[in-house]
């Protein structure tokens, strides 16, 4: 039986895994077998990651991550996890292999997805042209013309940010009116550097070592022509991974695991949540790291409070004394 077990690799898992293992914890973070590591593994040189002045590349910063919590007691499975039970005081994991793993508690950084346009050289491309994250990579298209796919705020969010680095901005949008919010089509409106092309939809990403354009086809009569391009960032949405926890925690409208407040914690006793799987708005590592330390924080002042013998609904704060989790 492990006190503790985090399903997730990414900043918010590998973080809560240090934070639990510090405290004697001894956690088993199960990773993917193939997604270990989470959207940084997809990601060239991260620039604003605390503590990085000359930045550090995705890989190389989730490798550190995984190495600090293994240095302090962390065990880390290369596993999919096809199954939970987490109704019972007693979590019980289902691995791909049919190995079950037993916790009394649960943290969740299964993180989320973006959405993709699912051509055939996207991924391909990616991180040489090709992104998901305006703040992550707008730094490196600064004078260059580059192109936003979607109709939604996060699009437009997207291509004003950029605006302030690339010589152009093309936003590309299947139909002939936004979905964005009206403040956030003003803005876009506005801007000089962006332009918008109506009525298209990326068939193809073209390039070999780098992006040097797409192909467009009209979406009302299929007529294709070619944008010289530099760069390419989709923003269509993204999805949270809460496949897995369907029918037994409460998700957000957003699609979201919910969680009390400012606090990890999900409508389950022992079960606590952190990073983008319970962020809608901010995905950015840093700010899924310092959810990570919330989870295992909170984390550990349940499993004291029932080592305790205190109610599930009691969890000790950090001066000691038991206070009752509200809703």
């Amino acid at each position: 039986m492990r006190q503790i077990i985090v399903i997730g690799s990414g900043p918010a898992g590998y973080t809560a895994a240090l934070y639990a293992a510090r405290a004697d914890l001894r956690p088993l973070l199960i990773a993917s077998s193939v997604e270990a590591g989470g959207e940084l593994m997809n990601t060239t040189e991260v620039e604003n990651f605390p503590g990085f002045p000359e930045g550090v590349m995705g890989p190389d910063l989730m490798d550190k991550m995984q190495k600090q919590a293994e240095k302090f007691g962390t065990e880390v499975l290369f596993e999919d996890v096809t199954a939970v039970d987490l109704t019972g005081d007693v979590k019980i994991v289902t691995l791909a292999s049919g190995e079950q793993h037993q916790a009394h508690a649960v943290i969740f950084a299964t993180g989320s997805a973006y959405r993709k346009l699912g051509l055939k050289d996207e991924d391909r491309l990616s991180g040489r042209g090709v992104s998901w994250c305006a703040t992550c990579d707008g730094f490196f298209f600064r004078g260059r013309t580059i192109a936003v796919v979607g109709g939604g705020d996060s699009a437009m969010e997207e291509a004003t940010f950029l605006s302030r680095f690339a010589e152009k901005v093309y936003v590309i949008h299947r139909r002939d009116s936004l979905r964005a919010s009206k403040i956030m089509q003003d803005r876009a409106f506005a801007d000089d550097k962006i332009e918008f092309v109506w009525n298209a939809e990326v068939v193809a990403v073209n390039g070999e070592e780098r992006v040097t354009g797409v192909t467009l086809a009209d979406t009302a009569t299929g007529e294709r022509r070619e944008l010289e391009l530099q760069g390419l960032f989709v923003a269509i949405g993204n999805d949270p991974r809460v496949h897995l926890v369907h029918g037994q925690l409460d998700l957000t409208e957003d699609g979201t695991i919910a969680v009390q407040g400012r606090s990890s914690r999900t409508n389950l006793p022992g079960v606590f949540a952190a990073g983008d799987v319970i962020d809608p708005a901010y995905r950015q590592a840093v700010t899924a790291a310092a959810s990570g330390t919330v989870a295992a924080l909170d984390a550990e002042h349940y499993l004291a409070a029932l080592h305790e013998g205190l109610p599930h609904h009691a969890v000790p704060a950090p001066d000691g004394d038991p206070v009752l989790a509200t809703a």
